[in-house]
């Protein structure tokens, strides 16, 4: 009995496969819940990314869909959305913090000290090139759901995955790889190197403080706070990729082209739904870190960033 007990209080240690294991989980809890949760406002910003004219605003265009479809309108594409962005979750936390890991003891603890932003890019940008992949048929399902031209008979889960694997194949479901890699490869970097680049900030220059020297409360407000700001900044650089895979899922196989959704919107319309999407995606970043630091803290790891975690 006193053997298991000290097994079951023994430390995770970092940077081992039971660390990483546990970052992927925490990566699903972060990313599957808020992205369902604010499944209302991405409906939204699809919509007025495909049908400006018809939807103007957050506000008037939330009111109008429940009008007309009710709770179940709002979460449209739900399903797809938790399921989607729980593999993503999974594959964007754990592969960064291997990949931190890993590239680092290639390069050395003093170059990849000098070089720590690089690192946070390199790494973030391999682990979302991966997680994509795990992410793109349920994004294809989601966006199909969630823009069906108005009047047209909407699906479930299961009769729109079964419609694209009938009509288009595998490749239906892997279209917009491109653009989604086009569109979640910088935001994943700007969000996690500004993130840790924010909290070390924070440390640094406005508490004046080491981390070591805040509860774990304390050091969670920092983690949002950092998290809010970064996910501005991924909002604005992923925005326009954005719009163009909202473009190429609404329509089926061979109705569209990246060159020609890109030569119909113009400059102008690739920003459209910026707004919403600011608010959603800055919403949701500091909420995913939040959910992903409290689990580590809850486990008996570190928050992230701040301490020179990548030499770990």
């Amino acid at each position: 009995m006193t053997t298991l007990s000290k097994n079951a209080t023994r430390p995770i240690e970092i940077n081992s496969t039971k660390y990483f294991a546990y970052c992927g989980i925490g990566g699903i809890l972060a990313c599957g819940t808020t992205h369902f949760g604010m499944t209302p406002i991405d409906m939204l910003k699809c919509r007025m990314q495909v049908d400006p004219k018809a939807y103007h605003g957050i506000f008037s265009g939330i009111r109008k869909v429940a009008s007309t479809k009710g709770l179940s309108g709002l979460y449209l594409g739900g399903t797809a959305t938790f399921i989607g962005y729980s593999l993503q979750g999974m594959g964007k936390y754990g592969f960064y913090e291997y990949f931190k890991y890993a590239y680092g003891q290639v390069v050395g603890q003093d170059r990849a000290q000098r070089h720590k932003t690089l690192l946070y890019l390199s790494a973030s940008a391999s682990a979302e090139f991966l997680a994509d992949i795990m992410l793109c048929p349920l994004e294809t399902i989601k966006v199909r759901m969630q823009t069906a031209a108005p009047g047209t008979s909407v699906g479930g889960f299961a009769s729109t995955l079964g419609g694209i694997r009938v009509a288009e194949g595998l490749r239906g479901f892997y279209k917009g790889i491109g653009p989604l890699w086009l569109r979640q490869i910088p935001y994943t970097m700007v969000k996690f190197a500004s993130f840790e680049n924010i909290v070390e900030a924070i440390y640094s220059r406005v508490l004046q403080r080491p981390k070591s020297q805040l509860s774990k409360p304390q050091q969670l407000g920092v983690t949002f706070a950092a998290g809010y700001l970064a996910g501005i900044m991924c909002a604005v650089v992923s925005h326009p990729a954005d719009t163009v895979v909202s473009k190429l899922n609404s329509r089926g196989e061979g109705q569209t082209t990246v060159s020609s959704i890109l030569k119909d919107l113009g400059f102008r319309g690739l920003w459209a739904g910026l707004l919403p999407r600011i608010f959603m995606i800055g919403t949701l970043t500091a909420t995913q870190w939040l959910i992903f630091d409290a689990f580590k803290v809850r486990t008996g790891l570190p928050t992230t960033g701040g301490d020179g975690s990548h030499k770990r």
